[in-house]
This record gives structure tokens, sequence and C-alpha cells, in this order.
């Protein structure tokens, strides 16, 4: 296994103390995501957990038209397979890469061994865990309330989070699976931000032009996530 990457990159490892950080580190070896790369399936034997580093994955839950609606979006703050530490090995969403970069894997088998060992890690990974079902909730309440434009800017404000750079790709077809809406809807909500000199898109590259500017057309959803995160991680 290789531990080349700084454990810096990941905010939920860079959180733990040393003793223990490194002894997970030692059993992670490093990888690189490909865009739309499936993981696993909702439903599959959880093989690995990961933690992203430079990239991010998208958490779907399947629908029966045979498209999906993005339950999370999980990037350097986090990691998925949090389901083990509750002692279920089965995929809840399906797991899809959506920013290509780095991560950090380790086995389904010696990440539990990890935890069974390091206090400090079973405990950062329940407020992880409280985090995540908190952020679920918001989502519903988003997905419920808020217009497609204040929900566009939120996941492109959370999408630049976790790629850690202005430019990432996104199509609008894709955004539109995943925030659970028409395409054409999706094409006039970017149309809008793009009017108001908040991004630049083309051919599916976004880049973000004014991260203010952002913030004050996402809903409040974005604020209150990154309020309970930090509250209970940070």
């Amino acid at each position: 296994m290789s531990n080349q990457v700084a454990p810096t990159n990941n905010r939920l490892l860079a959180a733990l103390p040393r003793k223990d950080r490194e002894q997970l580190l030692a059993h992670c070896e490093q990888i690189d995501l490909v865009f739309a790369e499936e993981l696993y399936l909702a439903g599959d034997i959880i093989p690995y957990v990961y933690f992203p580093t430079g990239s991010f994955v998208s958490l779907m839950a399947p629908l029966n038209s045979g498209e999906n609606l993005e339950m999370g979006l999980i990037g350097n703050e986090g990691m998925f397979g949090i389901s083990l530490m509750l002692g279920v090995d089965v995929a809840p969403f399906h797991a899809m890469v959506q920013g290509a970069g780095p991560a950090l894997r380790i086995t389904a088998t010696s990440f539990l061994r990890e935890l069974e060992q390091s206090p400090a890690l079973q405990l950062k990974l329940k407020h992880y865990l409280y985090v995540s079902m908190s952020q679920l909730a918001q989502r519903a309440v988003c997905t419920r309330f808020h217009l497609v434009k204040e929900r566009l800017a939120r996941w492109l404000l959370m999408a630049q989070d976790r790629v850690q750079s202005d430019s990432f790709h996104a199509t609008h077809t894709l955004m539109a699976h995943l925030l659970g809406v028409r395409r054409v809807g999706i094409t006039k909500a970017a149309n809008s931000l793009q009017k108001q000199k908040l991004i630049n898109y083309q051919r599916g590259d976004i880049t973000i032009l004014d991260r203010v500017g952002l913030e004050d057309a996402s809903c409040e959803c974005y604020r209150i996530n990154n309020e309970t995160y930090e509250r209970i991680l940070g």
C-alpha cells in the first residue's frame, strides 16, 4: 500500500490524532478516480472505503424510470463507505465519480480492523455520520422548496469546494439528472447565472467567475450545511 498523499488533503483524516491517522494511512493506497466511473451500485457489497483528496463523487438514489437523484456529494471533506461502521456492508446509494482526481482507498476489511482499534476514528466518524444525516435532511428540504437556479448555484459551490478549482466539467444533462429536474430548467438557470457573470459555461466546461455572487444566488442550504460541518467536525 502507498500513503504518499498528504493527510491534510482530506479533512477527516487531517482531524485525527497523528498516531491514528498514520496507522490508517499505512493501509491505504493512492488511486486516481476517473470521471463517470461507477464505484459501486446501490445494493452492492462495499469492497472499499474511499477518502477523496482531490476528486468528488455523487451518491445517487436509483429511480424506477432508470434515472438517479443525487443524495450527496462527497469530496475531500468526507468519505464514502460510512455504512460499514453501522455493521452494514451493502451500499445504500449508487456511487459515481463526478470530479476526476486522486483519492485514498482502503479495503473494507482493513477499515473495519482499524475502526475497532481506534476510538478516535470511531468518534470522528460518528460525528461525520451525524453531519451526513443532517445534510441529507437539508437536501430533502432543498429539493422540495427551492428554485432550480438556487439549487444549481448550491451544487456548483459544492462542486467547486470539492474539486478545489474554479473550473470543472458538468453537462446540463448530468446536472438535470442529479438535481431531479428537466434539462430545460438547468439550461435556463445556467444561462441566468452566466448573464449575471457569476459563471462561464461552454460545452460542459464550467468556470466560477464570482464566488461571492454565486453564494448570494444560492439557497441558504449551502450555508447551513457548511455551518453544520464546522460545528460538529470543524
